[in-house]
């Protein structure tokens, strides 16, 4: 069983183009509820990703810092979420990572 430690916290997959988010909140049970929604990357659509989130009472959203897609959306998320911004290497490394987005 995997530790709760942020209870609303959300996963960011940051592409050219898009960003997939796995938005992982309180279930039914001991199991989150997931759920994942493709957001565009122009700004009104990046909004729409943070009035998203902070509907969802997110309080935690991770990225990984490959490339320099991750940097628009750090200033438009920046100050309504804690973020994390975490090395690609770093997250390979951690056991049961890819349970969270399945």
């Amino acid at each position: 069983m995997v530790e709760v430690v942020y209870e609303r916290c959300c996963g960011l997959d940051v592409h050219k183009q898009t960003v997939v988010a796995c938005l992982l909140v309180p279930g039914t049970g001991k199991q989150p509820r997931k759920e994942i929604r493709t957001f565009g990357t122009m700004t009104d659509e990046l909004l729409q990703l943070g009035d998203w989130l902070a509907a969802a009472g997110c309080t935690h959203v991770a990225m990984e810092s490959t490339g320099i897609y991750w940097k628009p959306i750090y200033n438009l998320l920046e100050g309504s979420f804690e973020l994390l911004l975490v090395n690609a290497q770093h997250m390979k490394q951690v056991p049961g990572r890819k349970c969270v987005f399945r």
